[in-house]
């Protein structure tokens, strides 16, 4: 039976899209710095490829890194990862990495220059915020940042409290209203 060839289903190309559309496919997180969010007021972030051997990806995509102590610093015009804490694959021989290795970082020449010359300013600082999968690939979301003082993280912890009170009482009063 023929078929014409504009109602056939078509066959790949078009890319998936992720939740913000964009092309590319959705991000598999493997490590997250809460603390960062917590400790820094983020001003501006990237997305940057990682530069890794065979056995960091392994060890990635079992899932057991931090970021926590992970900073990034750019140096002779290149940005590198450092302290970011992946474990020694299991199944890994001689050919395993070390743990706390720094780790190089692909970004535009123009990202580099940028986030170089905001880090000379007092208070600034690169901190990573999340590790993660897109298209097969590792990458690193990373954030310029500023550091909060003591007062600032008690006033966003006591915004985040006042939110999250808010939305309970609103959602217990539409419960009472759907009801009556």
């Amino acid at each position: 039976m023929y078929v014409p060839k504009e109602s056939q289903p078509k066959k790949g190309g078009g890319g998936a899209r992720s939740r913000d559309g964009e092309k590319g496919g959705k991000r598999k997180i493997v490590a997250q710095n809460k603390k960062a969010r917590h400790d820094y007021a983020i001003i501006d972030t990237y997305e940057a490829g990682l530069v890794l051997t065979g056995t960091e990806v392994k060890s990635l995509r079992e899932g057991r890194t931090s970021l926590t102590d992970g900073f990034v610093q750019i140096d002779r015009g290149e940005a590198w990862l450092h302290n970011a804490h992946i474990p020694e694959y299991h199944q890994g021989s001689w050919t395993n990495h070390s743990a706390r290795r720094k780790r190089k970082l692909l970004l535009h020449r123009e990202e580099i220059d940028k986030l170089a010359a905001k880090t000379q300013e007092t208070g600034h600082t690169i901190v990573p915020l999340a590790l993660y999968f897109k298209d097969g690939r590792a990458k690193a979301e990373i954030a310029l940042a500023r550091g909060k003082k003591e007062y600032d993280k008690r006033q966003t912890l006591r915004e985040q409290q006042d939110r999250r009170e808010s939305d309970r009482a609103i959602a217990a009063a539409r419960r009472r209203q759907r009801g009556d």
